[in-house]
């Protein structure tokens, strides 16, 4: 049984940092692709980020020179360090992992997710 795992949410300040972590299990990730997205309240799910099987990444616009992501394959573990951390950042952040190579923003192309993790930024 596949699982994705995130860990590292929590209440921060504004300006502050987060490191989130995604762990799986059940199967192998290193060779697909895997993302994190984020959903605000009453807000539809977003795009964050997104890594190839190659390490080849990108970030959303709104999260761009703050946001990295990354991935250890010898873990099977992906992560988001989130820097300068501002409160229109609040949401829950999701992993997800395609069952295809190359990254996507389109949430619809991601085959497995987690349960999410909670992220407060206050002002």
């Amino acid at each position: 049984q596949v699982q994705l795992v995130e860990s590292g949410g929590g209440l921060v300040q504004a300006g502050g940092s987060l490191r989130l972590s995604c762990a799986a299990s059940g199967r192998t990730f290193s060779g697909n692709a895997m993302g994190w997205f984020r959903q605000a309240p009453g807000k539809e799910r977003e795009f964050v980020a997104a890594i190839s099987w190659r390490g080849t990444t990108y970030c959303a616009e709104s999260v761009k020179g703050r946001f990295t992501i990354s991935r250890d394959n010898a873990k099977n573990t992906v992560y988001l360090q989130m820097n300068s951390l501002k409160p229109e950042d609040t949401a829950v952040y999701y992993c997800a992992a395609r069952s295809w190579s190359g990254w996507s923003m389109n949430r619809f192309d991601y085959d497995y997710w987690g349960q999410g993790t909670q992220v407060t930024v206050s002002s």
